[in-house]
């Protein structure tokens, strides 16, 4: 699942950044550099960038197909279903909306039976072993082609990090979110591909 560095928030009300303007690219870091939400605002805070080889090229790959949807709560695809294993982050409207979209807080199955749903935000819902928080009347989603590289002998990289690159200066290229792969990754000889989370895509921006 993309993270947002929570800057790149400051940086869209500064327009900074544009995902439709085919400009954003996809770097691939190794395993010792360490994303930090907070203080990481540019690409001068990026380190070990995987270098040019093995089907990489330094410099990063452009985000194909950019889209940006809003979509309200009861118009969003993903039903809550019983008896469904789900895991953190997926979101779900009721099968019958009422306005208001859930997180997976707590990874479960959902119980045989509708549960009683918080219309409160950031108030959760038991349901089955599932933990739903509710997050918002609509939602904002930032998707693209999933990242690939082909013939790809590099790595090992565990980082994948989404920048608006315009300026065209590492100092003032704002960030914009990263993929954590979770262990280091190798390419095999063929298709690297990211794949995005099907609904959520690259990023998303809850809207109360």
């Amino acid at each position: 699942m993309a993270k947002w560095y929570r800057n790149a928030l400051v940086s869209l009300v500064n327009k900074e950044i544009d995902w439709n303007a085919g400009n954003v690219k996809i770097t691939l870091h190794a395993a010792a550099y360490v994303p930090n939400q907070d203080t990481h605002q540019y690409q001068s805070s990026l380190t070990n960038e995987l270098t040019t080889g093995g089907g990489y090229t330094a410099g990063g790959l452009a985000v194909a197909s950019p889209t940006q949807v809003y979509t309200a709560a009861n118009s969003w695809t993903v039903q809550r279903a019983n008896s469904t294993a789900y895991v953190v982050d997926d979101v779900v409207r009721p099968a019958t909306g009422n306005g208001f979209l859930y997180r997976c807080a707590v990874a479960g199955t959902s119980g045989a039976g509708l549960p009683t749903y918080s219309t409160v935000l950031g108030r959760e819902t038991a349901d089955g072993t599932v933990v739903w928080e509710t997050v918002g009347s609509g939602i904002v989603v930032l998707g693209c082609t999933d990242p690939n590289w082909s013939a790809a002998t590099f790595g090992p990289c565990q980082i994948a990090v989404f920048a608006d690159t315009t300026s065209g200066a590492a100092a003032t290229n704002p960030l914009i979110g990263f993929i954590d792969f979770g262990s280091p990754k190798t390419g095999g000889g063929g298709n690297f591909t990211i794949n995005l989370h099907t609904a959520l895509r690259a990023f998303h921006l809850f809207i109360p």
